[in-house]
Order: structure tokens, then sequence, then C-alpha cells
């Protein structure tokens, strides 16, 4: 359900219907317990990656209310975390986020660039996914890669001093592998 912006309304019968996969859930804990007592709210970050990995991607509402509900926090403190911060996507995104950095140091070397050839390449732009699910291309500010500008984020994956062959190689390899990439993957190998 959704309203004329396109925005997803909560829905309190879905919200009924999620549940955490239990190692998810135990890696939930673990990362609770590395703060104080009635600290929770510290381990936001990390807890709405797990969610986005256990949520396809992106983090509906009726998600972030669970989240809230695991951290003892009310939903609007959940909300305005993931909504901050470009790492968090609160629509259905592909399979692959394409996060492109935009800020002075790669745009100088050419993220620009980078931004065009991968919309051409995918017909799609910025902030848009391709037909087949498979990616989704976003500009975001600083990744922190800035020596080896221009980059671009995948998951956990860092691609950094990016040309056309390194971007066509790139999404060769993960259409062939066709599986979603998120930040908590723990097999990613960064190319420079």
């Amino acid at each position: 359900m959704s309203n004329e912006q396109g925005v997803k309304k909560f829905d309190p019968e879905k919200r009924k219907t999620i549940r955490f996969s239990e190692p998810a859930l135990e890696s939930i804990q673990k990362i609770i317990q590395r703060y104080p007592a009635g600290k929770q709210k510290s381990a936001m970050l990390p807890v709405l990656h797990i969610a986005q990995a256990e949520s396809d991607g992106w983090l509906s509402p009726e998600v972030l209310d669970y989240v809230a509900e695991i951290l003892g926090l009310l939903p609007v403190e959940v909300y305005e975390v993931a909504s901050f911060y470009s790492m968090y996507n609160l629509k259905p995104v592909g399979k692959c986020v394409l996060e492109v950095c935009q800020t002075s140091s790669c745009w100088t070397r050419g993220a620009e660039d980078v931004v065009e050839y991968i919309g051409k390449k995918l017909n799609i732009k910025a902030g848009e996914t391709t037909s087949d699910g498979m990616f989704t291309l976003k500009t975001v500010e600083c990744l922190g890669s800035c020596g080896t500008a221009p980059m671009l984020q995948c998951g956990a994956e860092y691609h950094e001093n990016l040309t056309e062959e390194r971007i066509d190689n790139l999404i060769e390899r993960y259409r062939k592998e066709d599986r979603r990439r998120n930040y908590t993957d723990l097999d990613f190998v960064n190319s420079n």
C-alpha cells in the first residue's frame, strides 16, 4: 500500500509476519551485548545492515518497526537513522546496488563519467533499477577512498580507480554470480 508520492504505508498485518532468521537474531543479540545495558540504540547501524540483508536489500516500514521492537526503541528513532544514511534503502532495489561516490575527489577524477557510463550500459539513471531487478544505480556521498577515485561500492566491496573496462568486468561478474550483495557480506574482495 502506498500514497500518491509512492511512499509505502505501514501495514500492521504484514508487520505481524516479519521475523528474521535465527542466525540473524543471534548476530543481533551479540551486537547488542557489546553495549552497556540501556544503550542498545548504539547497535542500530549494524542491526539495520542485518535487517536489510534479511529483507531483500531494503527496509520497509514494517521491518523498521520490527528493528525498533528488537532494540526497545520508538519506530521513529529507527526511521530517522535509516532515512539519514544512503547505505540504507527505503524502497526495493536490485540485487547489486552500485553506489558511486559523487564527492569532490571522485567527481574531479571522473565520477560523473562513471555514473553516465553505467547509466548508458544498464539503461537506467541514478536512483533507478534495471528491468531485470539486477542493478540499482545510486550516487552517494564520500566513501572514504579519495586517493583511488573514482570509485563505487557494491555491498561490502569497494571498486577503485574505475575505468570503462573495469566497470564492464564488474557488471559481467555480478551478472554471472547472480546474487544479492549486502554490506554484511564476508566474502568480499576489494579491487583497486
